[in-house]
């Protein structure tokens, strides 16, 4: 894994979601996303959900990575059944979240989140970014069925710019 390539892709998204907030009217950040059904403006939060659910995210794969592969293959499989709540507990969070955080929260959080996600980073081994377990792969397009801890670092900038192409803002 390039930690060095991850770190500078969570830097530059840390970048483009300030310039975002920053730059984006109240009529842009009200507007309707592009094929979602979210506000452009809970869309940034869902954005920025990607990096929030890190913690969790990365806790499963140094748990279940440890366990033999069947415990994380019916995990997956179990969670994979739920994907309907989940959806919409991701929809409402976002919404909800988007419509109550100001822009200066949202800021806030994304430069402490990804700045403790820095510092994780570096202190992972190779060993550690190499365990995986088998994912839930029908709630993101970006998880696979088996992930790495490496492959789990990559997921919110990956999340992040694919959602950055539906966000309909007109730029000052």
């Amino acid at each position: 894994m390039d930690r060095d390539a991850v770190h500078q892709d969570w830097e530059r998204v840390r970048l483009t979601f300030v310039r975002l907030l920053d730059e984006a009217s109240d009529a842009d950040l009200r507007r309707r996303s592009d094929g979602t059904r979210w506000t452009n403006r809970q869309l940034l939060f869902h954005m920025l959900l990607g990096f929030l659910i890190m913690r969790a995210l990365l806790n499963l794969v140094r748990l279940l990575g440890r366990l033999p592969p069947g415990v994380s293959r019916g995990y997956a499989r179990l969670l994979n059944s739920g994907t309907r709540p989940f959806d919409f507990v991701n929809y409402l969070g976002s919404w909800l979240a988007g419509n109550t955080l100001t822009r200066r929260a949202m800021k806030r959080l994304c430069d402490h989140t990804i700045a403790r996600l820095h510092r994780r980073l570096d202190a992972e081994t190779d060993a550690d970014l190499a365990r995986g377990m088998y994912y839930p792969d029908r709630w993101d397009p970006f998880f696979t069925e088996y992930m790495t801890l490496a492959d789990v670092y990559r997921f919110p900038a990956q999340h992040f710019d694919f959602h950055q192409q539906q966000l309909r803002l007109r730029l000052r």
